[in-house]
């Protein structure tokens, strides 16, 4: 995920926003640290501009 928004010059700050939850969150996703939710998964995708199914593929290739 941090690959994605990074190439679309987003801030997690800017990212969480676009997506409706909050920075910490979205940082805490990044580092592997939490389970996230469909829904949550779901907001992240549309506010990256890519598909839910894509945001989990280029999950399962970072470290």
């Amino acid at each position: 995920m941090r690959g994605l928004r990074e190439a679309r010059g987003l801030s997690q700050e800017g990212l969480a926003e676009l997506a409706g939850l909050h920075r910490t969150y979205v940082g805490s996703v990044e580092r592997g640290e939490r389970n996230v939710s469909l829904v949550n998964i779901h907001r992240l995708a549309r506010a990256l501009n890519v598909a839910s199914a894509e945001l989990l593929l280029h999950s399962e290739g970072e470290s």
